[in-house]
């Protein structure tokens, strides 16, 4: 009897050791919800892939949503009644304020990668001092998109104003092209000439954005701020557009401006990606320009933060979302991103370097606006730096030299004749850089605690 139960122990022991057992070892699934962006699908299955040979007890399945205001519809309704996926990638500044982090996501603020990543990152994806996302890719610009084939034909150049754009479409109209392809079909492209405009409004109207938060000003009332919509009416009231523009869709748009079916298309830079994956061939006849305003020698370009990935507070799998999230946010993260999507501007992470690839219609946004482009080094000040100053001297060293500050549009100013680069940054910081003919530059970086000098000199 005694004998019988020692058995019958011991076989539940060993059973119970082996559940343990497995249960220790169980594989983990995490779920990560991206729009159909052909470089948001691109980049999900890449951080997906390189988790998951790091880590190879967890796999992460990507899920796909639409863009535009159907997709925004379906991240907000799954985090209301709890089925939102266990990571999920969603735009940063105000449209995240919509979701109400504080209740709805988890604090990312202590994730190791953070400190890495750029403080004016950090300040579109936090709230009430909490740090709620970690970037997905790099800055990007808002513009237009040319087809240098047909430039080259018709002897035309890239505008600096907008009567300079129209005059050019107009002769590419006369030429028997679309002049400018839009793609309303997928309602989130039919903004562009609004949005990229942002750089001309602010340059007008420098406290537009402050005195618009705070309900001081609006832009109906606000002629500079109007112009955008004016400018979209523009094109379409001179007969400038495809034909198809109100089916059209944001592919349709990247094909026509490739191929030489239309000599422009406003679009943000992320569409380089998708552009060099399904046209490469066709990478070194598209080029990219600022959204010209009214005055030439004030020439400038809206930049935009990327997108972030977030974590439900709803998740089953807190710890292994903290560390995918860290993951996504760390340099291979980003390493990771950029192998198979085009870079769009300069990486948030420091210590995730530029490849020497950068396309032309990247360089080409540098170039139009006066800014030489070179390879430097640089010679660091032994002083401390704070993280900003840092950050800042890291973008500067490559040879795409720009950066954003922690709100969603800000502009890129330029002076031609100096060849003076100044960036705003949301506290005040700013950057001035100086080209002489020998390609030498000084970079003097002021903080609102003291001014640091810095020099560039080719490498």
């Amino acid at each position: 009897m005694t004998l019988r139960m020692k058995t019958k122990l011991t076989a539940v022991t060993a059973l119970t050791a082996l559940l343990l057992s497995g249960m220790a070892f169980a594989d983990t699934t995490l779920t990560f919800l991206v729009d159909n962006n052909t470089d948001s699908v691109a980049a999900a299955e890449a951080l997906a892939t390189a988790y998951s040979e790091k880590h190879p007890d967890v796999t992460v399945e990507v899920e796909q949503r639409p863009g535009g205001g159907e997709g925004d519809n379906i991240v907000k309704t799954r985090l209301a009644t709890g089925e939102m996926t266990d990571v999920f990638l969603y735009n940063s500044g105000s449209l995240l304020q919509a979701l109400k982090p504080e209740s709805s996501l988890l604090d990312l603020t202590d994730l190791p990668s953070q400190p890495k990543v750029a403080d004016g990152f950090k300040s579109v994806v936090s709230a009430d001092s909490k740090v709620y996302g970690v970037p997905y890719g790099t800055t990007m610009a808002g513009g237009i998109f040319y087809n240098k084939k047909i430039y080259s034909e018709l002897g035309l150049t890239p505008p600096k104003t907008w009567a300079e754009f129209m005059a050019n479409n107009e002769k590419i109209k006369a030429a028997g092209k679309v002049a400018v392809a839009q793609t309303y079909r997928d309602t989130w492209t039919s903004q562009l000439f609004v949005l990229a405009d942002y750089y001309n409004l602010q340059a007008q109207v420098p406290n537009f954005a402050a005195d618009y938060t705070a309900n001081k000003a609006k832009y109906a009332t606000t002629p500079a701020a109007v112009k955008g919509f004016e400018r979209l009416q523009d094109v379409h009231d001179k007969g400038l557009l495809n034909e198809d523009f109100g089916a059209g869709t944001y592919d349709d748009g990247l094909r026509m401006v490739a191929t030489g079916e239309a000599a422009h298309y406003p679009m943000l830079s992320f569409a380089i990606g998708a552009l060099k994956q399904n046209y490469p061939d066709e990478m070194a006849n598209v080029g990219f320009f600022a959204q010209p305003g009214d005055d030439a020698a004030n020439n400038g370009l809206t930049v935009w933060m990327p997108p972030a990935v977030y974590i439900p507070k709803t998740t089953a799998n807190v710890e292994e979302a903290k560390k995918f999230a860290d993951f996504v946010g760390s340099v291979d993260g980003c390493k990771a991103i950029m192998a198979v999507n085009t870079v769009q501007g300069p990486p948030l992470i420091d210590g995730c370097d530029l490849p020497a690839d950068v396309p032309a219609a990247i360089s080409e946004r540098i170039q139009l606006l006066g800014i030489a482009e070179f390879k430097a080094s640089l010679i660091l000040d032994p002083r401390p730096q704070s993280a900003f100053e840092r950050t800042m001297l890291a973008r500067i060293e490559g040879s795409i030299r720009q950066h954003i500050c922690g709100t969603n549009a800000i502009g890129l100013a330029t002076n031609d004749k100096r060849d003076r680069l100044v960036v705003r940054h949301g506290d005040d910081r700013r950057i001035e850089a100086y080209a002489d003919m020998r390609l030498k530059i000084v970079l003097v970086i002021r903080s609102s605690l003291r001014p640091i000098g810095r020099r560039l000199s080719p490498a």
